[in-house]
């Protein structure tokens, strides 16, 4: 059987290949497309093998099985006698009829249809074999009537109240619940993003309460699975059926599944007040400390959404060879790969002082005023008409489509997306504005409270101090509360860097304005899982 299994794997490789080539890449990402490598796949099954008991019959099921790079790794890893059943769903045609047509011989019966919409087996006919890369698509993706079909059937088969913010994977993985026979094992390939993000917690209840997680592999973000897609990713294996008392789960980060580079025992206690699962294995995971952290001094927002950056942010020669009105613009700072010096000075009039000045159109004029004072500016804005920028997402939900949202300008800005492999080694940094320019969505804005506020007004010297201690920061703290995605790009959102400690700052400030805080993070309590 290896023989044939060797030639009909070579035959699917070359149609794998063909089909994502005549594919664009936009297509592929809408429909989640990115097929498993063959390697990686027969390490899934190899791992199932030795959680399997040993003299156990498969029945396997594969809820999309593309061209069967999982069907194929069981045929190499499971001798057929074995092999009792084997299934697989595929909701596009041009996949599922290559792969009805190369294993037609071998036993497995390939459905052409949307698992998601497909009434689950009877007891009898249910599945101790559940291995899935499901669809990676993401939430814009899947439209609003389709998504509150999946939301209302996840939270009735199993209980699981998926945000709307989660893509695909998360339905399919709740979903495939009712699929399992009683002590099944289900082994996924998913992004790793579920382990820390706000949707994610539905996927952690589920996989704490539900089933007995046995077994959770990071890939190292660097080493992305996935050539054509930028994302990390974790094989999540488990049983259905109830976690005994005490259990603990196994996670392993690095190398490959069979040679991961860390491993730790991670108990399901822990876990519960554990919002970010992927500190494990590297650290000990969070704890409880009165050590004050961003959000005890700031109030951090995102930059503002421009609505279309190359029609609303203008260079100064622009606005002057274009005759557009000065009063209409506010300085705004350049994106981070413009800005190559972190310390932003300010003329007399509050500009930036760089190489590369950019002012943002923000009117609040209704258009008949516009077209009487401002011609120039009328026939500017036409032009974006024309050009469909008014009927843009964002423009178009605003009452003035070309009115910008508040975002004054801050002392202090911080990048929010990046590598670690810069020069410094930093993903991100902190930008001490010393000039009246906001900032787009592409930087945090760090707004002082008011005990931070007024120790600056007292003290001005105590701005660039602020600026030296946020700098101050290790990269590791940074990245410890943020996520990250392939290819080693770290990113944080708002509350993330709230959450990052930074004891500097308070020894900075008079004792009676210090903060006092105890950070104490629950994601669900103990009882509700048992």
């Amino acid at each position: 059987m290896n023989k044939i299994r060797s030639k009909l794997e070579e035959r699917r490789l070359m149609v794998q290949a063909r089909l994502d080539a005549d594919k664009e890449q936009s297509e592929r990402n809408r429909m989640g497309q990115f097929a498993t490598p063959a390697g990686l796949a027969l390490d899934i099954l190899r791992e199932a093998k030795k959680i399997l008991n040993e003299n156990e019959i498969v029945r396997f099921i594969d809820p999309a099985v593309g061209t069967g790079s999982f069907y194929s790794a069981l045929l190499e890893v499971f001798p057929m006698n074995r092999i009792g059943s084997a299934v697989g769903y595929e909701l596009a045609p041009d996949y599922g009829e290559q792969a009805i047509e190369i294993w037609a011989e071998t036993g497995l019966e390939v459905r052409l249809d949307d698992f998601t919409q497909v009434a689950p087996p009877t007891d009898d006919d249910k599945f101790n074999l559940l291995i899935c890369n499901p669809p990676y698509v993401r939430h814009h993706h899947i439209v609003n009537g389709e998504k509150r079909r999946l939301k209302g059937k996840a939270k009735k088969v199993c209980g699981m109240e998926i945000n709307g913010l989660a893509g695909l994977y998360c339905y399919f993985l709740g979903l495939s619940h009712e699929w399992m026979a009683d002590s099944g094992l289900a082994v996924w390939l998913i992004p790793s993003e579920f382990m820390d993000v706000n949707y994610g917690v539905s996927v952690k209840r589920y996989l704490l309460r539900k089933v007995t997680l046995l077994h959770i592999h990071r890939f190292d973000p660097k080493d992305i699975q996935f050539g054509d897609a930028l994302v990390s990713s974790a094989v999540v294996c488990f049983r259905k059926e109830i976690p005994p008392q005490d259990h603990e789960i196994r996670f392993t980060y690095g190398g490959s599944l069979e040679q991961p580079k860390l491993q730790r025992l991670v108990s399901v206690e822990t876990l519960c007040h554990e919002p970010k699962w992927t500190r494990y294995p590297l650290q000990g995971g969070c704890k409880s400390t009165d050590e004050p952290v961003l959000d005890d001094f700031f109030n951090i927002k995102r930059g503002l959404a421009t609505g279309n950056n190359n029609f609303f942010i203008l260079s100064d020669e622009e606005i002057i060879l274009r005759d557009l009105p000065a009063e209409v613009f506010k300085p705004i700072l350049p994106s981070p790969r413009y800005l190559s010096v972190d310390e932003v000075q300010a003329d007399c009039s509050g500009n930036p002082v760089l190489e590369r000045r950019l002012f943002l159109l923000d009117c609040q004029l209704e258009e008949a005023e516009i077209e009487t004072q401002y011609p120039k500016l009328w026939d500017y804005l036409n032009e974006g008409k024309a050009n469909g920028i008014s009927e843009g997402y964002i423009c178009r939900h605003r009452t003035l489509w070309y009115k910008q949202e508040t975002r004054p300008s801050s002392p202090f800005v911080c990048t929010y997306i990046g590598r670690g492999d810069t020069k410094n080694g930093r993903p991100f940094r902190f930008i001490l504005n010393h000039s009246q320019a906001t900032v787009s969505n592409v930087y945090l804005i760090l707004y002082p409270k008011d005990s931070l506020k007024r120790a600056l007004m007292d003290n001005p010297t105590l701005k660039k101090q602020v600026w030296k201690a946020l700098n101050e920061i290790s990269p590791k703290t940074m990245v410890s509360e943020g996520r990250v995605y392939g290819g080693g790009m770290h990113k944080l959102e708002p509350k993330e860097l709230g959450n990052v400690p930074v004891a500097a700052i308070a020894e900075l400030l008079p004792k009676l304005v210090r903060p006092k805080r105890v950070k104490q993070v629950e994601i669900f309590k103990r009882e509700a899982i048992t």
